[in-house]
Formats: C-alpha cells, structure tokens, sequence
C-alpha cells in the first residue's frame, strides 16, 4: 500500500484546481458539455449560432464568454487524447505499443521529478521491455537514460554500469537507424514531387537499397528492415518491375507468418495494399480482385486509407470485366459517411472512375438521374497539361469519346477525336505512353473507316495497332499513363458500341 500511498499523496498535491476531463456521461450536461456535443452533432454549426444557443444572445459579453468556453473546451479535449482507446485490431498495429511506451515514458518522468525511484524505475523497466519487445530502439534509448540518471542519484554504481553499457549498444543501433530512415525519408519526398525530380532519383535508388542492405545487416532491426522494404517497392514500382514487387509483399507475409518480422511494428494492411496494386499493374486483376476481396476486412471505413484502397478494389474489378462489381464497389464507396470530405482531387478522381464503371453498364442499370450526370462531366474542359505533373487528361478524353460515341453524336465525336490528334502528338511522345499513343491512333483511325466496326476489325492498320498494343511493355509508376479500363478492353467496348450504330 505504501506505493499507492505515495502515489495519493502527489496527485492530491499536485492536482490541477480546475476539473481536468469533461463528463461525457452527465445526466445533466454543463455548457462545455452542450458546446462539445453540439460541435459533435454538427460539425458545421457556426460561432454565432453556437454564443446564441447557449447564451440566449450574440452580445459582446456572450462573445467573450464563447471564446473563454471555446478555451477550456479544447484543452479538456486535449487531455482525454491520453485515455483513447488503441486496441481496436482494425488500427495501425503499432501505434498501441508506441502510446503505452510514451505513456509509461511521461508517468516514469512525473514520479522521476517527485523523487518517487522506486516505482519510476519499475515502470521504466516496463517500458524498456516493451520497447525492444516492439523494436522501438528511440524509446527503449530513452528509458535506458533516465535508468542511468536515476542510478546515479541512488549512487547505484554497479546497475549504472550495466544500463550505460546498453545505452551504449542502443545509441549505436541508433545511428544505423537512423540514416536508413533519413534515406528512405528523402526517397519518398522525391518521390511526392515532380516527374522531372522522380527521373532524377530513381536511377540513384540501386545505390540506396545497397547502402540500406548493409544497414540491415549491422543493425537487424525492425526500423533498417522497414527501410530497406520500403525502397525495394518503391524502386520496382517506379521501374516497372511489378512481378518482383509481388515476390517483395510475399515475402514480407512469409516472414510474419514465420515470426521474423514483428508482428508489434509490420502493417499487414500496407503490405495488403501494395500487393493488390502490383497485380493490377502486372496485369493479374483477376487473383489481385480475389486478394482485394480477403484484404479489405483488414482495412476500417474510417480510416484515411480506406478510399485509396477502394479506389484499387474498383480498378481491379474494372479490369478483371467484373463491371457489375465495379459498380457495387463504387456504391459502396459513396455510402461511407467521409466520402465527401476528401480533398478536392481525390474527390474528382473518384467521379471519373463511377463515370468510366458507369459507361460500360447496361443502358437499363442505371437511373436516368446518373445518366445526365455522366453528360455533364463528358462536357467538362480538360486542364492544362504540364509534362511536370500526372493527370489523367488522357482517360478524361476517351471517356468522353466514348460517351458521346454512344449517344451517336457526331460533332463532339469528330471534335473530340481532333483534340486527341493534338494530344497525342504534343503530349505522349516518349516510350513510356506507347500504350496510349498507340490505343489513341486506333481510335483516330475511325473517321477514316466511316465508323464501320466491320471495317476496323479487318483494316490492316487496326491489327497491326493492336499487335503493338498487346505487347508493348509495362512502365514504372512514374511514367505510367492511367488506364482504368484497358485499352484492349475499351477497343472491344468502342466496336460493340459502334455495331449499334454509328454517330450521325
């Protein structure tokens, strides 16, 4: 009891004089309770209406009152982050063992500076375990240190000796640590930035995956591991190596199943990710479509990377002919509650991607509502394009091709095709837009035809094309045009649709 005792002592000595927490649970809620539930209700409720609804009136006292509540309010807020729950199994595997280190880091800190050494210790010692349990080399460096400090006050020379020699050890696994992690760090910010700075860096990633290589070896940690796993998946997806992309995710999966990985730090779900992509580009959509469909119980509707997946999901089913999926998915994807509040860009990519499911659903599938839809986004003006920056200018235009391609009218045919023309010849010179050259001058061949579906089958050029097409080879993600519904696929489509008539 005496640990408790002490314990009692310094929280009723050093308690804050204003309540700390807001009660959430209070039968009869005070005004930061109504303000925070309130907020909760509606997000979007404004300062004014907020003042006038807890204060009968927007006067200038009832504004400074606001302004003192809005205070208190978030600080509180601020203090229930340390009581969250982290255990749910659909969060980032890690994060529940980094908070309980940093929790018993500053509780250990707290009864540190009150001269409390008995049980500061034992919880230092918790951490310690913890952190090399989880591979957290930086925390585990930390509890090590205020060890050796505190061993130092008690003149505990033998204990000191022994936890400075493990700082030591830590403090060089450390260094190792971290210049894998500044090289990956740079790789990935290079990566974020234009095409121009990619092309730079990624002949120099052969170099770093070297260095990183023997990184690994000295330190053999989870931290070097997830660096070097790293580089490896971003090198073959900028180079197009997809096949061994694959080998790299399955790897990782066999070395969890075999418990060399940690299983405390290793996100399963980013791995998951990474291998349903790499399937989509190695053109295996059909076993990506079955993994992607195993995958996502992993992955929680509210968590931020649960769009990106499902944008995944819907390409895979797109290019596995699962059109019918692909549409569900896409409905699925709506009906999360956080669907509008994705950024802007995110937003657009989305409504080009249900334009293009849409536009190969049966006439009778969809209401009539979705319909006007599609023709006002096949009527939108496509942005500049810039060779420093990817878009999806390309898929953009071909769908409106193809809508108005449908609805067989023949001046936004013939106007669209005209500014193909010009964007295939301005814009997709290099090797790495072969397909889409190459697809676009199939398509530019149907004026010629007077868009005869009989005629292109059999027209010399159109096979030669399509030759071309099917065995023009893969590209990095960093040259890689979009091609959310294949190119073979959508000439199938363009034919079909040309044998139920043709624009006049």
């Amino acid at each position: 009891m005496k640990e408790i005792a002490n314990l009692a002592r310094i929280v009723t000595l050093r308690r804050s004089t204003n309540r700390p927490l807001l009660d959430l649970d209070a039968a009869q809620p005070g005004k930061e309770e109504r303000l925070m539930q309130a907020i909760v209700a509606k997000p979007g409720v404004s300062v004014a209406q907020l003042t006038k609804t807890l204060y009968s009136n927007n006067s200038a006292a009832s504004q400074t009152a606001m302004r003192k509540l809005r205070t208190r309010v978030q600080d509180k807020l601020l203090n229930h982050l340390f009581f969250l729950d982290h255990t749910d199994a659909r969060l980032l595997v890690s994060r529940r063992y980094e908070l309980e280190c940093l929790d018993l880091l500053h509780k250990a800190t707290i009864l540190f500076l009150e001269g409390e050494y008995q049980l500061c210790e034992r919880l230092l010692r918790r951490c310690l375990r913890l952190a090399l349990e989880s591979d957290f080399t930086n925390y585990a460096e930390l509890a090590v240190q205020r060890l050796r400090t505190l061993y130092v006050d008690r003149s505990d020379s033998h204990q000191y000796k022994a936890v400075d020699k493990e700082l030591q050890q830590l403090r060089q696994l450390l260094k190792w640590e971290r210049e894998a992690e500044q090289l990956m760090l740079d790789v990935r910010l290079a990566m974020s930035d234009t095409v121009a700075r990619r092309q730079v860096v990624v002949p120099q990633l052969p170099s770093y995956i070297i260095r990183l290589e023997e990184l690994h070896a000295k330190a053999n940690t989870f931290n070097t591991f997830f660096a070097l796993y790293r580089l490896q998946i971003i090198y073959a997806e900028m180079v197009g190596r997809y096949d061994e992309l694959i080998r790299y995710t399955n790897e990782a999966n066999q070395l969890l199943a075999e418990g060399k990985l940690n299983a405390h730090r290793f996100d399963k779900r980013f791995n998951n990710f990474i291998s349903i992509l790499a399937h989509l580009r190695d053109r295996q959509a059909s076993l990506g479509l079955r993994l992607a469909e195993e995958y996502v119980h992993d992955i929680h509707p509210t968590s931020s990377n649960w769009f990106y997946f499902y944008e995944y999901f819907v390409l895979l089913a797109l290019h596995a002919a699962d059109y019918e999926k692909a549409l569900r998915l896409v409905q699925v994807a709506h009906k999360n509650p956080s669907y509008q509040k994705q950024r802007p860009a995110a937003l657009a990519q989305w409504e080009l991607l249900e334009a293009y499911t849409e536009l190969v659903q049966p006439h009778e599938r969809l209401p009539l509502g979705r319909r006007s839809q599609l023709t006002v986004f096949a009527s939108l003006a496509v942005p500049e394009y810039t060779r420093d920056k990817r878009g999806y200018n390309v898929a953009i235009l071909i769908f409106q091709l193809l809508h108005y391609l449908q609805q067989r009218m023949l001046e936004p045919v013939l106007s669209r095709l005209e500014r193909l023309r010009k964007y295939q010849q301005r814009h997709l010179r290099d090797k790495a837009a072969l397909r889409s050259r190459t697809f676009l001058r199939l398509l530019l061949l149907m004026p010629e035809a007077n868009f005869d579906p009989k005629e292109l089958e059999v027209e010399p050029r159109s096979q030669k094309l399509l030759v071309q097409l099917r065995e023009a080879p893969l590209v990095g993600e960093a040259e890689a045009q979009i091609e959310i519904i294949p190119y073979e696929d959508l000439w199938e489509f363009t034919l079909s649709t040309l044998r139920k008539g043709t624009p006049e």
